[in-house]
């Protein structure tokens, strides 16, 4: 199923291909202040439809992990790491995140 997405704007726009699992809901410091709800993704089921220069990067400890967002409206629709991106489930059309498993995840004591 491909899956469209973006932030409260519209200035940040992607789609996303698979079936939706089990969400992730990450306790670390930006996730659990921005309210993400994470579904993981390989680089090659997400396309992006607005041009990388209407994103905005946050990093932070490690760097590994790209929080984008978008600097109109602050919304947040992914995390791009190497092994992959997590989706905000909560930036998709038509998505019920409260019909999926949610498992947590301890990113705070990482």
């Amino acid at each position: 199923m491909t899956y469209k997405g973006s932030c409260h704007c519209g200035k940040v726009a992607f789609e996303a291909d698979g079936e939706i699992g089990e969400l992730l809901d990450c306790n670390c410091s930006i996730c659990s202040k921005r309210g993400y709800l994470h579904w993981f993704l390989p680089h090659d089921k997400v396309r992006f439809e607005t041009p990388a220069s209407n994103l905005a990067t946050y990093t932070f400890k490690t760097g590994k992990y790209k929080h984008q967002f978008c600097p109109n409206c602050g919304v947040g629709p992914f995390v791009i790491g190497d092994e992959g991106i997590a989706v905000n489930v909560r930036c998709l059309e038509g998505v019920d995140p409260s019909k999926f498993k949610v498992n947590t995840f301890d990113g705070k004591s990482l």
